[in-house]
């Protein structure tokens, strides 16, 4: 059995690939195996032999076979769509393929899904261990925020725990866009991303970029001044 390797080429479908094929081949069976390789049906593709860049003929007779064209190894096959109307590059366009898609209710009541294999075999977040962490979260929290109140001042902290903003206390309690509590600060410098309302919800008022909303736990109260950044050089120079 005689194999010979080709490069397979197509422009509209912008597809270039190396490929091995029998010579034995009829050119009407190769024509089907190239449409899923191109993306161009059967009976609408123009097939031509190249060396290089230079045209070796046209493959046009779907009864002969492969071998009985001048093909030799690493030649190249052209194959171009000889229906004018045909949309291209549907065969590689993934944006036209219809997506299946789900709703998280109904992600929710399938039962062959990843978190419900999880769920059933208490696996990652839905294990004894991270339900106990995130109960101990919860509580932390909950503690935090009765320590809290509206007027109070405060630190702000950042991730790595130490001391970013600071700011005055506007708002405690739960809020629509994420469950738990939270608590609003107002900064005493345009550091915060709103204004004392997310989502078209308001809690507080304060001017835009003031606002800001952090989780309890990130929030030390306590006697921290207001800078006042109206005194001049010489009156910072006497304090």
């Amino acid at each position: 059995m005689s194999i010979v390797t080709l490069f397979v080429d197509t422009s509209d479908e912008k597809v270039s690939s190396e490929r091995r094929f029998e010579k034995s081949l009829t050119i009407s069976q190769l024509k089907y195996k190239l449409e899923p390789i191109t993306g161009i049906p059967f009976s609408t593709q123009k097939i031509d032999l190249y060396q290089g860049n230079t045209l070796q003929g046209t493959i046009d007779d779907d009864e002969r076979m492969l071998g009985s064209y001048p093909v030799e190894d690493y030649m190249r096959i052209q194959v171009t769509d000889t229906n004018p109307h045909r949309i291209k590059n549907q065969y590689t366009d993934v944006s036209l393929v219809e997506k299946f898609e789900l709703t998280e209710d109904e992600y929710q009541k399938r039962s062959d899904t990843v978190r419900a294999f999880k769920e059933r075999n208490k696996l990652g977040r839905f294990s004894a261990e991270a339900a106990a962490q995130e109960k101990a979260i919860e509580q932390a929290r909950e503690e935090a925020a009765n320590q809290i109140k509206v007027g109070d001042r405060c630190e702000v902290l950042g991730d790595d725990d130490t001391a970013q903003r600071l700011g005055t206390v506007r708002f405690v309690g739960e809020t629509k866009f994420q469950p738990g509590p939270w608590v609003g600060i107002q900064y005493d410098e345009p550091l915060g991303k709103n204004d004392g309302s997310v989502n078209g919800e308001r809690y507080f008022t304060c001017p835009p970029k003031y606002g800001g909303f952090v989780r309890p736990t990130k929030v030390n109260v306590g006697d921290f001044p207001e800078d006042d950044f109206s005194l001049t050089d010489d009156e910072l120079e006497e304090m």
